[in-house]
């Protein structure tokens, strides 16, 4: 039977945070990009319990408590450019760290962002949609 190994023996405090900003991020910016009150708070839901079902290290990673996090900013765009930037660097650092990850977290972003645009009936809405295009051009990016 194989070890597990831990998100400590590979990663700093840091390099975690930043996978936890960009993954809890999307749940955000997903929930933000559905306008309305009710349905927005589906998407959120539905995108955390995603976030949630996650595994490997980064399932590992995420279900720690996030120490530090900070997704706050006084709009849209700018939890986009702290969440765009951890989507580029997560996928940068877990290359050079856990490659066997990288797919993981990417599948995982995915996840979330199809459970999130799949909330609430008629699919997602042109803001989900473009949301998501640039969620995924912050993956591709690194």
């Amino acid at each position: 039977m194989s070890e597990k190994i831990t998100p400590a023996e590979i990663l700093t405090p840091d390099d975690k945070l930043t996978l936890q900003t960009a993954a809890h991020g999307v749940v955000s910016l997903m929930a933000a990009a559905d306008p309305g009150p009710i349905s927005s708070t589906r998407s959120g839901t539905a995108g955390g319990k995603a976030l949630s079902s996650a595994t490997g290290l980064v399932g590992r990673v995420l279900a720690e408590k996030a120490k530090g996090l900070d997704l706050g900013g006084s709009s849209t765009a700018d939890l986009a450019d702290r969440v765009f930037a951890a989507l580029t660097d997560s996928v940068t650092l877990l290359k050079a760290k856990a490659p066997d990850e990288v797919t993981n977290f990417r599948d995982t972003i995915a996840t979330i962002t199809d459970a999130a645009s799949r909330a609430h009936k008629g699919g997602p809405g042109p803001a989900e949609k473009a949301m998501i295009q640039k969620i995924g051009a912050a993956l591709e990016a690194a």
